[in-house]
């Protein structure tokens, strides 16, 4: 309040955070790197610990503790299993100590092969007894050096991960057997629900729901499952994830990405709040309307006794702990959602924007308006309409609808055609949006009610589809990806309204990264643009920037940089 100049008269505030468990998931490797990370390497110096406990380690609990959050994972999900040892464990025991103060408690991820890899045994088969006595063991000599240890985080039989359906068990079996050596010290399991096997005869955004609806109420009562937002993998915009107000019987944890994986890394200015939001307020009709996403994670409270939230953070060595300035936002928003997930992202943005810069006027606004129009303009410029999953395959980052391989393909998502574009999940389709309770299901699976947003999403749609702002199809798609160039434009001149009134130093930063993020805005719009015209052989209108390269350019060199026309 004192921050934002908001009056201290007659002061008084209670308030208790609305989901119990409000934890960081880090995708830290033990060798320093950051999975997924574009601000640095990792912040945790496992060579010096548990002895030196750098100063930053404590500004990193305050900096949580001040948004709510309780938890964190130290590392990665694409676990390895030495991080299980003693000697680790104890490394691990140093940042607890650190934390403990600030009410943050420490868990790690644990790789399920672990008894096998670090414990001298043969199989990690959940139903075998010798493992389960490794693992409650392990347990025990946890909490021997970490009293107030939270518990495990899992990826299992996804992307490769071990887990029990190697055993022939399910994914059941797996977390009760963790859960099992956990209880007696009140520690809890998440258990990921970001599953698929790369089947290409499988629609990958129904896997997720197929798997783990069977299984509800089958789960001991210190597991959450967790699934992400939307149904795919951390997308610019995705439908909510179905299980949510799929699995009444079983606590969910939900997933969000801080990191900006998907989203331009950390030289895009996009500020999340208001795609957390989005999923937050989805309402999955669960029981009759108002049952959102954020009402369905705290009503676990009261049906389960424990309710929570995760996201995966953007944190690493970079001087601003996020590599763009504006990804503080992120991580700030993430905290303020974590703790009442009905707060309004505009709100969250104005706080931070005052606390960041001023509570001058003439800069709040311009900078509340760049980060509310933020990410919607990255979607123009990216995946609009529904489009997913066509980034580049290696990087994550840049177009790449072109990517085919026996293995891999973005085909698999935009199923385009010389008539058409996008992927039927209707029910006579995949049947994705059966998994949705009415309205929400007729809504997506009838054309002509679909969101426009989630429209390729759920549809196959021809070029000449005439769309509700009487455009086509092809037009639409044009109109967005130029829009979303335009806006990022606006963003610029928005900003060089703040010269002279913030330091130098970060309105340069900002600056230098919104010329960046220009450039390959362009280069998503024109790489995209010229593979979907090799398809639909319509016109992108004369009156438009002219894209400035082949195709065969975009497609032959995987970043926005005109070598000198070699690749022309």
């Amino acid at each position: 309040l004192i921050q934002t100049n908001q009056s201290l008269d007659k002061l008084y505030i209670q308030e208790n955070p609305k989901l119990k468990y409000r934890v960081l998931n880090h995708w830290d490797n033990l060798n320093g790197t950051v999975e997924r990370g574009y601000a640095g390497y990792s912040i945790w110096n496992w060579e010096r610990l548990p002895s030196y406990k750098e100063q930053r380690y404590t500004d990193y609990a305050r900096a949580n503790a001040s948004i709510g959050i309780n938890g964190t994972v130290l590392n990665n999900v694409n676990a390895q299993a030495k991080s299980l040892r003693t000697d680790w464990l104890v490394k691990a025991s140093g940042l607890a100590d650190v934390f403990r103060p600030y009410g943050i408690k420490v868990y790690l991820t644990a790789k399920f092969s672990a008894p096998k890899e670090i414990g001298g045994l043969n199989t990690a088969d959940p139903k075998d007894p010798q493992v389960r006595k490794w693992w409650k063991e392990k347990v025990k000599e946890i909490y021997s050096l970490i009293p107030d240890f939270g518990g495990f985080l899992v990826k299992a039989n996804s992307e490769g991960q071990p887990g029990p359906q190697d055993y022939g068990c399910s994914h059941a079996d797996g977390a009760n057997m963790l859960a099992e050596a956990l209880e007696p010290y009140g520690g809890i399991v998440f258990w990921r629900a970001f599953v698929y096997q790369n089947e290409r005869h499988v629609d990958r955004v129904i896997n997720g729901y197929n798997e783990f609806k069977p299984l509800d109420g089958k789960f001991a009562k210190n597991v959450f499952v967790q699934p992400k937002n939307g149904p795919i993998d951390f997308q610019p915009r995705e439908p909510f994830h179905p299980l949510f107000g799929g699995m009444p019987d079983t606590p969910l944890s939900l997933e969000f990405q801080i990191t900006q994986e998907n989203l331009g890394h950390a030289g895009h200015l996009v500020y999340l709040g208001t795609l957390f939001e989005e999923t937050l307020q989805s309402d999955t009709y669960e029981n009759g309307k108002g049952s959102t996403v954020s009402k369905v994670l705290q009503n676990y409270g009261e049906s389960h006794g424990i309710s929570a939230i995760a996201g995966v953070p953007n944190i690493g060595t970079d001087l601003n702990w996020t590599g763009h300035l504006f990804g503080q936002a992120n991580w700030y928003a993430f905290g303020r959602l974590a703790w009442n997930p009905d707060t309004s992202s505009g709100e969250i943005a104005e706080d931070w924007a005052r606390m960041t810069f001023s509570n001058d006027k003439s800069v709040i606004s311009p900078v509340l308006k760049i980060m509310m129009m933020s990410r919607e303009t990255y979607v123009n410029y990216t995946m609009p309409l529904g489009l997913n999953h066509i980034m580049n395959y290696d990087t994550h980052n840049g177009p790449e609808p072109w990517h085919d391989d026996p293995v891999w393909t973005a085909f698999d998502y935009h199923k385009i055609t010389r008539d058409s574009i996008g992927v039927n999940r209707t029910a006579k389709g995949t049947g994705a949006t059966g998994q949705y309770h009415n309205p929400v299901r007729e809504m997506f699976d009838d054309i002509r009610k679909c969101p426009q947003e989630y429209l390729l999403w759920f549809h196959r749609v021809p070029w000449n589809y005439k769309m509700a702002s009487g455009r086509t199809l092809w037009d639409e798609l044009i109109y967005h990806y130029y829009k979303g160039v335009d806006e990022v434009r606006q963003m610029q001149t928005i900003w060089n309204e703040l010269d002279g009134k913030i330091d130098r130093e970060r309105f340069n930063h900002v600056a230098s990264l919104l010329k960046y993020q220009e450039q390959e805005a362009i280069w998503w719009r024109d790489g995209c643009l010229l593979f979907f015209q090799d398809y639909s052989r319509l016109p992108i209108p004369a009156n438009l920037e002219q894209p400035k390269h082949s195709l065969k350019y975009y497609k032959t060199i995987p970043f926005p940089h005109d070598w000198k026309g070699r690749y022309e």
